[in-house]
């Protein structure tokens, strides 16, 4: 499960978003989330992404 554009940043002209991913660690199964801030047109990339 991944949470999408939690938040949108803007640092002068440039847009920026926030993405949350939700990873399960293959060794203990826990879950980690991992933040990342990036373009809004690159945020279904990373969500893709496993």
């Amino acid at each position: 499960m991944a949470k999408k554009s939690v938040a949108s940043l803007q640092t002068g002209s440039k847009r920026l978003t926030k993405a949350i991913k939700m990873v399960k660690s293959p060794k203990s199964g826990a879950y980690t989330f991992v933040e990342a801030i990036m373009d809004p047109d690159s945020v279904n990339d990373f969500l893709a992404k496993k």
